[in-house]
């Protein structure tokens, strides 16, 4: 399973690098007030999905933390019922033991 995980990415490497290559023509970035910056195409499409990612991920931060915060609050409040259920069995047999 390893070989073939590290086979798909060395593939997709290839590809990847094939596609640099073929895009290394230098395009101009136009800004406002007539700027301009020569830069290579693939640098522009490199850090536009970069930023792209960026952003997805931190999207997904607050869901992410949101989520943690319940299964926080949800193992505390486990704990407590598990220990209220220990402390209510302990009753249960002092009581019959009592008798």
């Amino acid at each position: 399973m390893r070989m073939l995980v590290w086979f798909v990415r060395f593939v997709l490497f290839l590809l990847l690098f094939g596609f640099a290559l073929k895009n290394d023509h230098v395009v101009d970035l136009r800004f406002f007030f007539d700027r301009q910056w020569p830069f290579p195409l693939v640098f522009i499409i490199l850090v536009a999905f970069a930023v792209g990612a960026l952003m997805g991920v931190t999207a997904t931060i607050a869901s992410v933390l949101r989520q943690r915060r319940e299964i926080s609050r949800l193992g505390k409040q486990l704990a407590r019922a598990k220990l209220a259920a220990e402390q209510a069995s302990g009753d249960v047999v002092r009581v019959t033991g009592s008798s």
